[in-house]
Parts: structure tokens; sequence; C-alpha cells
């Protein structure tokens, strides 16, 4: 169970204490500071409640470009099968704030959220701290007030400057560097990996699955400068993909020390491979038993890890995918087009936020469609239908329906055959709106 709420002197602070629903509505609107790189103004609430970064137990960190939440549910989940108690801090969420942080699977609750916002809400103010910053400083406080073995942390962008670098990493994952985030991050993907690459911390063991050499030597630059050491997949493990379907993956690694045959995950598509294979590379260096990675493979759709080519319902076929930049999308796209033999005709709700390349990933969806259904989403910072449908014209597509995601489905349950694929993509917040229209 959590601690009592504290001030900074250690004493119980009942005055202004909140509820769950007064957290949210402090917290929510926190994003209207935006995005404000930089590690002082988490420093400081980190002090005002004892440093919960420091009571973390063994530290994964993960950043990288796309694949990190399927690497950090699926270490959350080896980690927890393998007997030790794990906490898991991803983002977005899809439709709950509880979403975000996690111990063995169990989000954390309403009432411990109001705890620790009730100890952070004056320091908050003080430091014009972000949304970003105040969970992830929740996240800390739960993980050490509940004592966990493991923290899997994922970044949230970046990484130099990204409010989770006040941790002390023990394994570090970068599963892909690709451009995105561009204003923040760097044009080029050198610039891109060093951002990435600075949460690798002193005597920290590195795995990668970058194979870009101009990205992969700023990774081992970085390590050799803080004596880590990189282990990267393409060097160390052999995989074999055995079987795609929707919501199964079947694979086996195999390394110089032992070789796993027919690993099974409910996730969708053959990519996901290099995602797993790093979960399970550091987990055999850690000495977790092959049950326990078995274990946790099956189950890690437990730790909240969904709407990644997610089937949420049949005749026709709807697909929910999180996928919001270009590379993301051409993975998406490519294992779709893989299963597309198996359908009449394929339609495509596509909802993206403005800072997105999206001529782009507009582009990148033509092997799959030639019908995109723009959908503008309830976020401030979601494209409108209108302009986002005039960006798919301008790429030759045909755009039927420009409105909410609830007119594009009700569209699509006019026109759409049971034979037929709806696929749902471009942005976290569209996601989460398809869980909660389709009662998901």
């Amino acid at each position: 169970m959590p601690c009592s709420v504290l001030d900074g002197d250690g004493e119980n602070n009942e005055a202004g204490r909140v509820n769950y629903q007064e957290a949210i509505d402090f917290l929510f609107p926190l994003r209207r500071f935006g995005m404000k790189p930089g590690l002082l103004r988490v420093d400081e609430l980190m002090q005002r409640v004892a440093g919960p970064h420091k009571r973390l137990g063994t530290v994964v960190h993960i950043a990288g470009t796309n694949g990190k939440g399927a690497v950090a549910s699926a270490q959350a989940a080896i980690w927890s099968a393998a007997g030790y108690r794990t906490g898991l801090y991803t983002s977005p969420h899809l439709s709950s704030y509880t979403e975000r942080i996690r111990v063995d699977g169990t989000r954390i609750s309403p009432r411990q959220v109001a705890e620790y916002c009730t100890a952070l809400k004056e320091a908050v103010t003080l430091a014009e701290a972000t949304f970003f910053e105040a969970t992830t400083a929740i996240a800390f406080m739960h993980f050490a007030a509940m004592d966990v073995d493991v923290s899997v942390i994922e970044v949230g962008m970046g990484g130099r400057l990204d409010a989770t670098n006040v941790v002390e990493a023990d394994y570090v994952i970068i599963p892909s560097i690709s451009r995105d985030h561009t204003g923040w991050l760097g044009n080029t993907i050198e610039e891109i990996a060093g951002e990435k690459a600075a949460v690798i911390t002193h005597g920290a063991r590195v795995y990668t699955a970058v194979e870009d050499d101009s990205a992969l030597n700023v990774i081992r630059e970085r390590a050799e400068a803080v004596g880590a050491a990189v282990v990267t997949l393409e060097e160390t493990a052999g995989i074999d993909v055995h079987s795609v379907e929707l919501g199964r993956l079947v694979f086996s690694i195999e390394t110089a020390g032992r070789s796993l045959v027919n690993l099974q995950a409910p996730v969708t598509g053959g990519f996901h491979v290099t995602n797993l294979s790093l979960a399970v590379l550091l987990a055999i260096d850690a000495g977790i038993e092959e049950d326990a990675i078995r274990q946790g493979l099956l189950s890690f759709s437990e730790t909240g890890y969904r709407a990644r080519l997610e089937r949420l319902s049949r005749e026709p076929d709807i697909v929910v995918d999180v996928s919001h930049n270009p590379d993301g999308i051409e993975k998406s796209v490519s294992v779709m087009c893989g299963l597309r033999d198996g359908y009449r005709d394929v339609y495509v709700i596509l909802g993206l936020v403005r800072d997105k390349e999206t001529d782009e990933i507009v582009r990148r969806l033509k092997p799959l469609t030639d019908t995109v259904i723009a959908a503008g989403m309830q976020s401030e910072r979601g494209m409108e239908a209108e302009e986002l449908a005039e960006r798919c014209r301008s790429e030759g597509f045909g755009v039927p329906c420009a409105g909410t995601l609830q007119e594009s489905l009700d569209y699509v349950a006019e026109v759409a055959d049971k034979e037929d694929l709806v696929l749902i993509t471009g942005s976290f917040y569209l996601a989460g709106e398809a869980l909660d229209l389709l009662k998901q």
C-alpha cells in the first residue's frame, strides 16, 4: 500500500487534500505548458518528495522512436512472471490516466493518484511543471511506495531532457531510431540518436535493434563514454518468424548459449519480433528462466498494451492502431497488406495531430487502400477533419467522409461489407476514442 501523503518535511499534510477528480482537474490543464525539455523542474519535484527516483529497484529505461511500448510491456510482464514486483510507466494513456502507471499489471488506483497529487500539488504549481513531469513524479512515488523490485520506464520524448532521465538505469533498451518530433529532437538521424542515447548511464547494459550505422555509432559512442556495454540484436541473436496472424505472433530466437523455440505473443505483425527479442535477450542475461519468459510473452497484453493492430470487432473486421509517424504507419500497412487477400475492400479512418509529417504519413497508406476517411479528434492538438481530408485528396485518395470519429464509423457502417477491413490509425488519441466508442 502507498505511504501517507507527506510534505517536504515528512509531516502529514491534511490541508489541501484532493480527491481523484480534483487531481485530474489539476493535472490535465498542465498540458497548457506543453513540452518543456529539461530536468530542473522534475528534480525539484523529486526533492520535495524525498527522492523516490532513487528507490526504484532495478531500472530498465526504454528510449527510441517506435517499439517502446511493446518492449516495455513485454519486459514488465516477463519480470512479473519471474516473481519480481515490477512497476511499469508508459505513455500516453488511451482511455484512463491510471493506465500509465502499473505494478504487476495492476493500475494505480484513483485514491493513490489523489494522494500523490496532494503531496505534489504545491511543488508542481511553484515549478510550473508540465503534465508529463508531474505524472512522472507520481509514477516514481508509487513505485517507491510499493517497494518494487524492478521499474520499467518508457521515455516520453527523446531522452536527454526527458523527465524520466533523472533515473540511473541498470539496463537500457533502444529498439529503433527514426525521424519523429524533429522540432524538438533535431533534423538528422545522428541528432535524434544523440538525444535518445543520452539515457545511457554509467555501467548500464544497452540492448538495441538499431542497424543504421549513423545512429548505432552514436549509441556506441555514448556507451563508451560512460562505460556501458552495447548488445545489438543483429550480432547476438538469430530469429525465425513462424506465424503472423491478427493477434498472434509465433517466433524462435537463438543466441550463443540459448535456443527458445516457438515463443508466442498476442500481437499482430512480424515487425514486433525485434522488439520482443530485445526483451527476451535482456531477460536471458538477467538470469530469468525460460518458463517465465514464455509466460510473460503470452500475458504481456495484461500490462495494458493495447490498440496495436488490435481487432475490436468482426464482420467487418475493425482494427485499431496507434501508429503515428511515417515509419510506424509503414510497418502497420505492411502487416495489413500481408493479410489483404482475406478482405474484399479496405477502409482507413485516419486522424493526426498537427506536429506530424502529414503528407508522408498519408503517402505510406497507398499500398493498402485508395480510400481514406478523415477524422477529427477530441484533442486540442488534433488536425481538423476537413484540413486532413484536403491533404489526403492532394495525395490522390478518395475521401468520402470527413468529420468526427463517430461520423466516420457511422459512414463505414453504411457502406462496408462484412468481408471488409476497417483500419483506424494515426494517433493514440484517436485509438483511445475508438476504444471508448466501441466499448472495448
